[in-house]
């Protein structure tokens, strides 16, 4: 490796200098065109304008209810519990394990698959059946 063989590690894009002359290609009218509201300064029309006809988002109904009181669980299940290495599962060991990405708003405990190791796991929520065969293989369930 030499001093002269180095490349830079990302492409320099320059800048498209518009109104600088008729050579340039983008002289005059700087790429806007010949008059109307697009070629004015600060012209343009708003994003889903639609000409003064009425826009899609206001002829469609509004359907369902958005619940904003609703929490998003990640959803854990006992396959992925196998994989833990500590014996006290949180949602920070999970992480920390690359079991799960992130927490949400906490992490609910599905019973598919089956538990091979006891475990003491503290969740926000757990299901019927999986309290049932965490408890079957003499592990801990707490509700945080």
């Amino acid at each position: 490796m030499e001093l002269g063989n180095i490349k830079a590690s990302t492409e320099k894009v320059t800048r498209r200098r518009v109104g600088r002359g008729m050579g340039s290609g983008l002289g005059k009218t700087s790429g806007r065109g010949h008059k109307g509201q697009k070629a004015r300064t600060g012209g343009g029309v708003r994003r889903g304008f639609e000409g003064g006809q009425t826009p899609l988002y206001r002829r469609l109904p509004k359907r369902g209810f958005k619940n904003i009181h609703a929490l998003n669980y990640t959803e854990v299940t006992l396959t992925m519990l196998n994989k833990s290495t500590v014996e006290e599962v949180t949602a920070e060991t999970l992480i920390k394990d690359g079991i799960i990405s992130k927490a949400n708003d906490g992490i609910v405990i599905l019973g598919t698959g089956t538990l091979d190791k006891k475990l003491t796991v503290k969740a926000n929520r757990f299901t019927k059946t999986a309290m049932q065969k965490i408890e079957e293989a003499k592990g801990k369930c707490e509700v945080i």
